[in-house]
Order: structure tokens, then C-alpha cells, then sequence
């Protein structure tokens, strides 16, 4: 239950401090989703930068570079890896061939340690199981609908990934994780976040004379890219190896991690509660087994979901 959020400004449409206070609501308004870390990349002076720390949206410090025209923005749950280790933190930022990227997930990967053991690729410091995406698109050497395609096909569990290069090219690597994109066409500017309701209540936190947005459709299995002109590509992937949770239904839910009708009635009613309603929150219920299984307790889960309804 992280939260991917960020700004798109095609034309330079907004001054420094506007962008400042737009990433200021919807970092704080994400916090629903995640209060253990925050974090941005954006390109300044034709270098991909990144800054995290392991406090909360509401308090990160903004201090976006008047040329930084795309901002990519994550706030984290912890479910595997300290907070407290910044690295550990999204966005991770790596090189690939003669470039770079950063990248942020919302979702859990199963297959993380398979993957690396697989394609023997080098051991790392950090923990978190999204950190073999960041590998995968470093091994290939480049970021592009290619590259991200193969990393996706690769990857099973769940998620929704943003990439942005050091050329303002904004991927979007749409799984079974939501992820919800506005555009502003008269302006030129794009608004994302991981649920409709964010998006919405950091609208509502903000000042400015917005002309209603258009929707932009993000499908299970699809990879966006915006950029930095506004021009868009669209392509697809096989997300077979998804979970899907309860919004696709090409999986049943509990199934996938081995858990059974059998084990699903053994659970409390409270819990068996709180995975009922979650997808209304864009939760999948496996996600509730993995927080389970990270030391949240039933009560802690409840608050997070009812707060992830913002």
C-alpha cells in the first residue's frame, strides 16, 4: 500500500512554487497509502536527480529546480526493508547503458530473489523486493517500451511502476496496483496518483483555476509513455503472472499465495472483513496477508485502509 504521484508540466505551464505546492498537497494527501518514506526524481540542468527521506509527504522538504519539468513522486509503506536505510527507499535511481532512470513501485514482488538468482545478477545492500526491476532495466541497457515490456513479463506478484529517464520520458507500467492520470489540455500539464481519490482531495487542497481534466485510461497490462513534448506511446505486456486481486478476475483471490477456502475460513471474521472491502480501496486482498505477515495488526490495517478512502 504505497502511493505513486507526480507531475507532468509539457509547457512549463507553472512556476517553480506552484509545482512546489502541487507535490506539496499530493504528498501529503498519499500519505493515506504510505507515511514511512517519501521521495521525487526529476531532471535538472540535464541530470536525473533524486531525494528521499524516511519521513513523512507532509513534511518531506520540496525544493523543486525551476527547470524540472517532470516529477516523479513515491510515498512508501514499509513491508520488507528499514525505511530507516534511505537506500532502501523509493525512487531507486540507476544507470542503464549510457543513461539513467529512476524508478517507484506500488505493489510486492515474489519472485525478486528467484529473479536475481536466475539471472545472476549482483547482490545488493538493499532489501526491497521492487529493487529487481531497477536490476533488470540496468542489465538490458537502455528504458524503453522494449525494456520495460521485458521486465514486466519477468516480475510476478502485483504492481504499477513509474520510470522516468534522464531525457523526461515518464513511463507508466500499468499492473493490477491503481493508478489513476489526469490531463489538463489547454495547459499541457498532467496530474497522477495511485487512487482517484487522492488525485481528487489534493485538487481540492489546491488554489488554482483548473479546467476540468480528461481521464487518461491506464489498462492492467499496458505501458504509457509521455514525453517530454506531451506526445504519448502505448504499448502492451503479458501480465499473466499478476495476481489481478478482485478487479480483473482472471486470478481467485487467496489462491495465488497458497492459501485456500479452507485457510480462508479459518481466518477472524475481522480479518475476513477487512479483505472484503479492500479492493473498494485499491487493495488487493493478498496485500492485507502480506502486511499480516510484516507485524501490522488487524486494527493498524483498518486505520490505513479507512485513511486510503482520501
Amino acid at each position: 500500500m504505497c502511493c505513486l504521484f507526480g507531475l507532468i508540466d509539457t509547457a512549463q505551464y507553472f512556476t517553480r512554487q506552484q509545482k512546489n505546492d502541487i507535490l506539496h498537497a499530493l504528498a501529503t494527501v498519499s500519505e493515506a497509502r504510505g507515511q514511512d518514506a517519501t521521495g521525487v526524481a526529476y531532471c535538472h540542468k540535464g541530470a536525473l536527480m533524486v531525494s528521499k527521506r524516511p519521513v513523512p509527504g507532509h513534511i518531506f522538504p520540496l525544493q523543486i529546480p525551476y527547470d524540472a519539468a517532470v516529477i516523479m513522486g513515491h510515498t512508501r509503506l514499509t513491508t520488507q526493508g528499514s525505511e530507516k536505510k534511505n537506500y532502501n527507499n523509493h525512487p531507486f535511481l540507476a544507470p542503464a547503458g549510457t543513461g539513467s532512470f529512476a524508478l517507484a513501485h506500488n505493489g510486492v514482488i515474489r519472485n525478486d530473489r528467484l529473479l536475481r538468482e536466475q539471472e545472476q545478477l549482483p547482490a545488493t545492500k538493499i532489501e526491497t523486493d521492487s529493487y529487481i526491476a531497477v536490476q533488470l532495466l540496468a542489465r538490458s541497457g537502455e528504458v524503453s517500451i522494449d525494456s520495460l515490456r521485458n521486465m514486466a513479463e519477468r516480475l510476478e506478484g502485483s504492481f504499477s511502476f513509474t520510470v522516468l529517464d534522464d531525457q523526461n520520458n515518464l513511463y507508466f507500467v500499468k499492473g493490477d496496483s491503481p493508478l489513476c492520470l489526469y490531463h489538463y489540455q489547454t495547459s499541457g500539464v498532467y496530474l497522477y496518483a495511485s487512487t482517484k481519490q487522492i488525485l481528487e482531495k489534493a485538487l481540492q487542497q489546491l488554489s488554482f483555476d483548473w479546467e476540468p481534466p480528461i481521464q487518461v485510461p491506464l489498462e492492467c497490462g499496458e505501458i504509457l509513455q509521455i514525453m517530454a513534448n506531451g506526445q504519448e506511446r502505448r504499448a502492451t505486456f503479458d501480465d499473466s503472472k499478476l495476481l489481478c486481486g478482485l478487479s480483473y478476475g482472471r486470478c481467485t483471490p487467496f489462491s495465488w499465495w497458497g492459501v485456500g477456502s479452507s485457510a480462508q475460513n479459518a481466518e477472524s471474521g475481522h480479518l475476513a472483513a477487512l479483505k472484503s472491502v479492500a479492493g473498494y480501496f485499491g487493495i488487493a486482498p493478498w496485500e492485507i496477508d502480506r502486511l499480516m505477515e510484516a507485524g501490522f495488526t488487524e486494527a493498524e490495517i483498518e486505520e490505513y485502509l479507512y485513511r486510503t478512502e482520501m
